[in-house]
């Protein structure tokens, strides 16, 4: 174990002591200044040795942590997953907090480090002009005065200023997180400071998070009437343990392909009572969140999660969709050979066109170094694909779900799960061979990294002016149906954002307008056009 290895390590400055002790001793006509030296060095000993105790002490602490880490049972096999404010081992709902003003509708890591969280909040900001900007323009007016809404999403930095915006327009809000990993416990604790009733941390269990979103739900006195999600999670609670509280609901944003999937179902199934946007299709969301987001946040998470050189590399992206067009191209850019499959002969047409090489997962899972799934479906890599993966191949998803790679068939007695560092596993075979699992399936580049600010403000615009649509709407404009985003609004969002490039658009002239059949002002694409 690596603590026991570093145990044996003496720093070079205790090693250089003794050389020079041993040779002091046998000069016994030291002078003055030989003497002050001789005292220095041998002060600097004992802060050596003091220190060697320190380390030791610290190291034996944590072969202890690490012994807790079972490898003979399939239940004991979860890796333990550290947080970025992990100062115990006592699960939040276990504790009594309260913040500045005791307030305690919450329930978050640590309430004491929410002035971290602050600082990430004022950053992620600075990086957010649309979404601000819809702040400065709509506080006056109050559009969502009245809403109660649920959230269940990531809960970062750049969700916060999502929620303190909806909270600027007059909304009430609870919230909970969508990814058991992905939670920046700081950023919830100075959300719960600011009085909103956060229910998240980093680490939850499969429990813990059902209950996050029950206590965000099942509060007293307060009844929800809007749903923003990105999964469907809430929708899925709401509807299954509250139905009556689920058909006041004046509307559901939806932000995730697996999500959106679940509305579509329910209303094939006459089960949607309420009316239902979809956000993930939009075109600010697509274009923007799922193509330029993942092109650089996929680079974020393998290299903090792995420190492996990509140049050469053989990489395998199943899927390309937008999150997957994004993914190929960044790794192309460091050299990596990507091959890419696919069901849709049209995304397959586009991975050709792009040079990429279209592959079924069978042909060539042997010679995998990276394999990434981004699909959005179930299964994809099973376990008959891990069994044949080579040695030190790293495995992770960039889908919503959780369901794209089977890593419970992996949670079976005769494999070994070792715990590298937070969020990534060793998966060791008994002949040896081991892969390198990154955030257990889950979402990688919000589990392991950041995703760029600037782009989270296109989507949480889009999010927002949704909700804004769905809760303003009069009477009988929405039906018990999935609605896109309107174009008008697409294209507002994308304006918001135009004035941090210096952008100037060219307005069309009163007979260019004409002769396009448009008005000046927008939309000016059909709703069947492809970006």
């Amino acid at each position: 174990m690596l603590a026991k290895k570093l145990l044996s390590f003496k720093p070079s400055s205790s090693e250089n002591f003794e050389k020079f002790h041993d040779s002091e001793k046998m000069n016994s006509s030291l002078d003055e200044s030989g003497e002050e030296a001789y005292r220095a060095r041998a002060g600097r000993k004992r802060h050596s040795v003091q220190l060697d105790k320190k380390l030791t002490s610290q190291l034996h602490s944590l072969d202890r942590r690490s012994s807790t880490i079972s490898t003979g049972t399939a239940d004991s096999l979860s890796s333990y997953t550290g947080s970025s404010s992990e100062e115990d081992d006592i699960s939040p709902r276990e504790k009594a907090q309260k913040n500045s003003r005791g307030f305690s509708d919450f329930c978050v890591k640590n309430i004491e480090h929410n002035a971290f969280g602050r600082r990430e909040i004022e950053i992620a900001e600075q990086e957010m002009p649309g979404l601000m900007a819809l702040r400065r323009r709509a506080e006056a007016d109050k559009p969502l005065q009245g809403a109660k809404i649920i959230g269940c999403t990531h809960i970062t930095a750049q969700t916060a200023v999502l929620v303190e915006t909806l909270a600027a327009l007059g909304a009430s809000i609870r919230w909970s997180a969508c990814n058991i990993y992905s939670t920046q416990n700081e950023v919830a604790a100075a959300l719960a400071e600011s009085g909103f009733p956060i229910y998240a941390w980093k680490g939850e269990t499969e429990e813990d998070f059902w209950w996050c979103i029950d206590k965000c739900i099942n509060a007293e006195g307060w009844q929800p009437n809007m749903i923003l999600d990105d999964g469907g999670d809430a929708t899925h609670w709401l509807l299954k343990k509250y139905p009556a509280m689920f058909n006041m609901v004046k509307g559901i944003v939806e932000e995730s392909v697996t999500g959106v999937h679940r509305l579509y179902q329910l209303s094939k199934s006459g089960k949607l009572t309420v009316p239902a946007m979809n956000v993930n299709d939009s075109v600010t969301k697509t274009k923007f969140d799922n193509l330029y987001s993942c092109r650089e946040s996929i680079l974020d998470a393998l290299k903090r999660t792995t420190d492996v050189m990509f140049g050469g590399k053989q990489v395998l992206i199943c899927g390309y969709g937008e999150v997957g067009k994004g993914c190929s191209q960044a790794l192309k850019g460091l050299g990596a050979i990507v091959s890419v499959t696919e069901i849709d002969p049209i995304c397959a047409l586009q991975a050709c066109m792009d040079g990429f090489r279209v592959v079924k997962l069978d042909e060539v899972v042997r010679n995998c170094d990276v394999l990434i799934t981004c699909t959005g479906n179930k299964n994809v890599v099973t376990r008959s694909h891990l069994d044949r993966l080579k040695n030190g191949c790293i495995v992770c998803n960039m889908g919503h779900s959780n369901t794209e790679i089977d890593v419970a068939s992996l949670r079976t007695p005769e494999l070994t799960w070792e715990k590298v560092r937070s969020q990534v596993d060793h998966i060791i075979w008994p002949d040896g061979k081991r892969i390198i699992l990154l955030a257990e399936g889950r979402l990688v580049n919000l589990s392991c990294s950041s995703v760029p600010s600037f782009v989270v403000s296109i989507t949480a615009t889009t999010q927002a002016l949704a909700l804004i649509e769905l809760f303003n709407a009069p009477a009988g404009r929405y039906k018990q149906d999935v609605y896109l985003l309107p174009k008008k609004m697409d294209e507002y969002v994308a304006s918001l954002h135009l004035p941090t490039f210096d952008a100037h658009l060219t307005e069309l002239t009163d007979d260019q307008a004409k002769y396009l059949g448009l008005n000046k002002a927008g939309p000016f694409k059909p709703n069947y056009y492809r970006y």
